[in-house]
């Protein structure tokens, strides 16, 4: 008969092996527990022997020995009894001498020297040590080890062997000789080495180590199959002693073992083997394969847990019980783990223990190292971007949301804004709408049989089989599974947005709050519009925000108000007023970045409801942003000036402000608050002559564009690469943040002038001056009419 015993698996291999490795430790740590006691109960003898012969006291004698004595006395005593009257005087006499004498009675009679011997006066410790009875040392009993019986005809046999029972006592010799020579070698001086030695000795040792782990990873990927052993080996060397090389050959490892990982992990999940699958014989090829793939996993689990442990070690400031690596360089490693994590919670999200990593990676996002926590959210941030499905995605904004909620809302703000990196941005409702739609349904067989002919039938038939498995091959996720899963992404992030809002409005996280419901305030359900609302405006009422945090509210309450809430009946006034009241807080310092949000906000509140806004409020916003296009950096001002160009577009009647003569009565009032009641009418556009002469090229020609009446057509028409662009894109496309002029400025041939020339160009420079701050001064404590100043300026 065949054996069939099966083989065992590799990862069976390796639970046996370790288990076998935890008995051997546990054998050998009780005997040496049991020689240690042993020992101690010889000296204990020793010590209660040493005692006893030193206080000279008469030794007892054996109990065994005293009964064997006095038997025999006895005995002899009766057989050899005599009356005294039978004795002679001489013996009775010698008798009486003998019993009083002290040695007589407490002499051992075991002994075989005569009575007269006389005693040492100082008898040796060790001779009385010997006199020490000692136990007769029984012989172990044998362990036997029974092996298969032998069938004969007489019936069965059975078969044992006596287990070798191993001379301890000459291991202990061994081990006695070993430390001696140990010892003596030890006394020898070890060379003392240069710095110079010991740098070429490390840089060798190092060398050695690069070439070993080269030699693994590159036979790993040449051939993953057959050397998947080679990554257990490898992963070994994480543990590496020398002091002089562990830190680099460590770090070395991580990476080599995340390339490879990421190079030779299959593109699907792969599961456990049901108890059923491992009992079905299969073929050579899909064994080996199994073998492989239970090899990857259970190496891969080994190189997390090694990453994780790493981390665990540096955050608790552990050490090793071997002091290899310092507490400093830990650090390192610890850096250098968290980036092989990284890697791979983006490289490989469909692969086993993707969750795990998520659950590691996103605490330290909070970590207070900033490189650590910087290294978390770039990561994050990819994984969203890149992320389709939408599985990822889901994980990452679980974990995040508890994380928020456990720590009571005290993480940093960089957590929550990586919500905003969501593809969900991507997914719109009409869209969709025809996305979820219901599937084609094949035509039943008595749908067939009454609208076809036969041909008709047996074409259809053909088609509809070519359509299943051209729906099998491509394998792509519905749009109605893709939907549902960033609908529950969605509602996860909007749960962890209300919470803030409702429970730590005073909390730092406010800010990523707000910018976050301005992005997905259009997906927001409908219910929840009004109480939203209601929020908001108590916020910006409540004056504790920033000019930055009012203006994300702002573009939040138009979002939801442009999307769904348009069938709302909601008068965003307050919101107008607002907004009108925070553009004269920018400026071209640190503020000049949030243009950008200003310019999203005027878009949505202008452009995408032109129906609602009134020629009032619409003249006040462009008088008021053609003033702030002159505090402003020159991209600010350009995306400004576009915006004041949609404005002179869409709304009639905006060229009111190009004439000097004033429409209706009043005065333009510059500092009041109401955009509704500062007779905007009333003034003029002389922002756009100071413009005009802008050192900015694109500023210059915005602001001819604007003077000249925003015209489609004509002389005074825009390029098509500045008119086709919207504001937000021009304020991104000019930019100054790395220090340089955009677009670059031509550089121009010094040309000779004579004096008179140089002095006209150096009077118009200061009458420019003088002309702009006379306007500047006037603008900020006058509140007159700037049309009659910008005339006597020009007549003067």
């Amino acid at each position: 008969r065949k054996n069939t015993k099966r083989v065992p698996s590799f990862r069976k291999l390796l639970r046996t092996s370790q288990i076998k490795l935890d008995n051997k430790l546990k054998n050998k740590q009780y005997k040496q527990k049991s020689a240690a006691k042993k020992y101690r109960k010889e000296q204990k003898k020793l010590r209660e022997a040493v005692r006893d012969a030193i206080s000279r006291k008469p030794f007892p004698l054996e109990e065994c020995k005293k009964k064997q004595v006095a038997g025999k006395w006895e005995e002899k005593e009766e057989e050899d009894a005599l009356p005294l009257d039978m004795m002679d005087e001489d013996d009775l006499k010698l008798m009486e001498d003998l019993a009083q004498k002290a040695s007589f009675l407490t002499r051992d009679l075991s002994s075989n020297e005569p009575v007269h011997v006389k005693k040492r006066k100082h008898e040796s410790v060790i001779e009385k040590y010997e006199k020490v009875p000692r136990r007769l040392q029984t012989e172990p009993e044998k362990e036997l080890i029974h092996l298969l019986p032998i069938k004969d005809k007489t019936g069965i046999i059975p078969q044992s062997v006596e287990k070798p029972v191993l001379n301890v006592a000459h291991d202990e010799e061994e081990d006695t000789e070993d430390m001696e020579e140990a010892e003596d070698f030890s006394e020898e001086p070890l060379p003392v080495l240069t710095p110079e030695e010991m740098a070429a000795q490390r840089r060798q040792k190092l060398q050695e180590r690069k070439m070993h782990i080269a030699a693994l990873a590159s036979a790993i990927l040449s051939e993953p199959d057959s050397n998947i052993k080679k990554l257990k080996e490898l992963r070994a060397m994480l543990m590496e002693q020398d002091p002089h090389v562990a830190v680099i050959v460590r770090k070395l490892v991580m990476v080599s073992l995340m390339e490879i990982f990421k190079d030779i992990a299959p593109s699907y999940k792969i599961r456990p083997l049901t108890e059923a699958e491992k009992a079905t014989k299969v073929k050579k090829e899909t064994q080996k394969l199994r073998e492989f793939e239970e090899g990857l996993v259970s190496q891969y689990k080994f190189y997390l847990e090694n990453l994780e442990q790493t981390i665990k070690d540096w955050k608790q400031r552990k050490l090793k019980k071997s002091n290899v690596i310092s507490l400093k360089a830990y650090k390192g490693l610890a850096e250098v783990a968290v980036k092989c994590l990284c890697e791979l919670l983006v490289a490989l999200p469909h692969f086993n223990f993707h969750n795990n990593i998520i659950v590691l990676i996103v605490p330290l996002m909070n970590d207070p190292s900033k490189m650590i926590s910087e290294l978390c959210v770039e990561a994050v941030k990819n994984l969203f971007k890149q992320d389709k499905l939408g599985y990822a995605s889901l994980g990452v904004v679980k974990v995040i949301s508890g994380l928020v909620r456990g720590r009571n809302y005290d993480v940093r703000p960089e957590v929550l804004k990586v919500f905003l990196h969501l593809r969900i941005k991507e997914v719109e409702l009409q869209k969709d709408s025809e996305d979820i739609a219901p599937k084609k349904k094949f035509m039943t067989y008595k749908e067939k049989r009454k609208n076809l002919s036969r041909m008709q039938r047996k074409w259809k038939k053909a088609e509809e089989k070519l359509e299943r498995e051209l729906l099998e091959a491509e394998a792509s996720e519905s749009k109605e599974k893709k939907l549902k899963l960033h609908t529950e992404t969605l509602n996860i992030v909007f749960v962890t947005y209300f919470r803030i809002l409702k429970k730590a409005q005073k909390s730092p996280l406010l800010p990523a709050v707000l910018e976050g419901l301005a992005k997905f305030a259009h997906l927001i359900n409908v219910e929840f519009f009004d109480d939203l609302l209601i929020v908001l405006h108590s916020l910006i009422a409540s004056g504790d925000l920033s000019y930055r945090e009012s203006l994300h509210c702002i573009l939040s309450a138009f979002h939801i108000l442009s999307g769904q809430g348009d069938v709302l009946n909601i008068d965003p006034m307050k919101f107008y007023t607002h907004l009108y009241k925070t553009l004269f807080s920018l400026h071209a310092g640190g503020t000049n970045e949030d243009i950008g949000i200003v310019l999203q906000c005027l878009d949505v509140m202008f452009a995408k409801r032109r129906k609602q806004v009134s020629q009032q409020r619409a003249l006040a916003f462009l008088k008021r942003l053609s003033t702030l296009a002159l505090h402003v950096l020159p991209n600010s001002s350009v995306g400004i000036l576009a915006t004041n160009r949609i404005f002179m577009q869409t709304f009639p009647k905006m060229d009111l402000l190009l004439d000097n003569e004033s429409q209706g009565s009043g005065v333009y009032l510059p500092e009041l608050e109401e955009p509704e009641h500062c007779n905007a009418q009333n003034t003029a556009l002389w922002e756009l002559h100071l413009l005009q002469r802008h050192y900015h090229p694109t500023v210059q020609k915005f602001a001819s564009h604007l003077i000249a009446g925003a015209p489609t057509e004509g002389s005074g028409a825009l390029p098509l690469d500045l008119s086709q662009r919207s504001a937000t894109e021009l304020f991104e496309t000019y930019c100054m943040k790395g220090m340089t002029f955009n677009p670059p400025v031509a550089s121009v041939t010094p040309r000779r002038k004579d004096t008179f020339s140089q002095m006209d160009s150096f009077v118009d420079e200061e009458l420019n001056k003088q002309l702009q701050q006379h306007i500047s001064e006037t603008v900020a404590h006058k509140p007159l009419d700037f049309a009659k100043h910008l005339k006597e300026s020009s007549l003067a």
